[in-house]
């Protein structure tokens, strides 16, 4: 019997939105996969915490141990979407050195013990794909890691959180507080009871490890990135972004720095709309690339949901089961770049920095002082009074992260600088 004749059968660890999802459509288009993938293709079982009825999954089919599965030695390929880091990593590990290949969208257990995982798979001859670890259905982990593999990155920035993208979408579009569309937001089921990982940034931080990884041929796990949520952007910020032809969206931002280290972070930014990303709205997710000799390029689509997510997970199974029945294994990941992490402190941007100060003769000039003292050039100015107190909202020239932290710092200090209502980032078109 030929490899091409001998049918994958595939085990299936968790079975929840996007889980039950790819099942459906495994299971429903299977003839039509199978003739893709060029070998048969069978889903043998599914581990769940708790069996229960599941529309178009036939019962048999479920099992509440997942161990049975990765340990079957009749199981050739694992599609893990149970989420978190344990017992995902445990499993998973356990049916690598059963010489079983894994499709995966865990994005946090990536982010954090990926370089275990690869090493391992790699000394078994087996692939590891996670197309759907990072935008959902967008494909931009291949093409970063086959189709550009003749060039070179040099920049990406991105899009890769739909909850956070439709809050501030909504402050923009709607002159909505934060707090309000948040609450709509968990009512449509695109944030969580809890939003944490996602208005603070860890969600987009993981992807972003992911991400610059690829990009930069480096192992970079999600302790690298340097991170900040949206949960302190207010309605104003939104308003004077608006008034400078900005929007502001939270970015993942990995960057090759002048030294050849990796500048790696995910935070909120000014954005000028003229940038292809700051016309990406609501949930949807988007990937901006800059390479050498492709240029630019833009990944764009719905970054969740249960079909988008299967749609990237089930074109991982047809092209690791193709590998598998010609004994072969994909496109391994490399890493040996071997390139360092810039601390924050050296990463250079532009940056909007909001000051409410008395307003009496002499406060700017101090306040230029002070900026030029940390070697802050300044780009523009402008002072809108209120009674006897003014806002100042200043757009600096590039500087480093370490020399606006330090101006800050000398700020608060001032006598005649009341509040720093916020310090903001600026990406787009205008010069530097």
């Amino acid at each position: 019997m030929s490899p091409a004749d001998k049918p994958v059968r595939i085990g299936m660890l968790g079975c929840g939105v996007v889980g039950s999802s790819v099942a459906r459509l495994l299971l429903a288009d299977t003839a039509e996969l199978s003739t893709r993938a060029g070998v048969k293709m069978e889903l043998s079982r599914i581990a769940v915490r708790t069996i229960k009825p599941y529309e178009g999954i036939n019962p048999s089919l479920f099992t509440t141990d997942p161990f049975s599965i990765v340990n079957d030695p009749e199981i050739d390929l694992i599609i893990e979407v149970m989420g978190g880091i344990e017992p995902a990593r445990e499993l998973i590990m356990t049916a690598i050195e059963n010489r079983k290949s894994v499709v995966t969208a865990n994005k946090a257990l990536l982010a954090s013990h990926g370089a275990e995982m690869f090493t391992a798979a790699y000394a078994k001859g087996e692939d590891i794909y996670y197309e759907a670890s990072v935008a959902g259905a967008i494909p931009i982990i291949r093409p970063m890691r086959d189709s550009l593999a003749g060039d070179f990155v040099t920049r990406l920035m991105g899009i890769v959180n739909g909850t956070t993208n439709y809050i501030l979408t909504k402050m923009h579009e709607d002159d909505r507080e934060f707090a309000d569309v948040l609450k709509e937001a968990q009512a449509l089921g695109y944030a969580e009871a809890d939003p944490t990982a996602d208005v603070e940034g860890f969600d987009a931080a993981a992807k972003a490890a992911i991400l610059s990884g690829l990009a930069f041929h480096t192992r970079v796990t999600v302790d690298d990135v340097y991170r900040e949520g949206i949960s302190k952007i207010t309605l104003e910020d939104v308003k004077i972004a608006k008034s400078m032809d900005h929007v502001i969206k939270l970015l993942a931002i990995a960057e090759l720095t002048p030294a050849d280290e990796i500048s790696v972070r995910v935070h909120p930014v000014m954005l000028h709309k003229s940038h292809p990303l700051a016309s990406v709205r609501d949930a949807y997710n988007a990937v901006f690339v800059e390479a050498e000799s492709a240029g630019s390029l833009m990944f764009y689509g719905r970054g969740a949901g249960g079909a988008p997510t299967a749609s990237a997970i089930l074109g991982d199974v047809v092209a690791v089961a193709r590998h598998i029945a010609l004994n072969s294994v994909g496109q391994r990941e490399t890493d040996y770049a071997d390139r360092d992490i810039a601390p924050i402190e050296s990463t250079k941007t532009k940056f909007l920095i909001r000051l409410e100060v008395a307003d009496k003769a002499g406060v700017l000039a101090s306040i230029a002082t002070t900026f030029a003292n940390h070697g802050v050039s300044i780009q523009t100015v402008n002072q809108a009074g209120r009674n006897d107190d003014a806002e100042v909202t200043i757009v600096t020239h590039l500087a480093t992260e370490g020399e606006l932290k330090a101006t800050v710092e000398s700020l608060k200090k001032m006598d005649a600088v009341q509040n720093i209502s916020s310090v903001i980032r600026v990406e787009g078109a205008t010069s530097a």
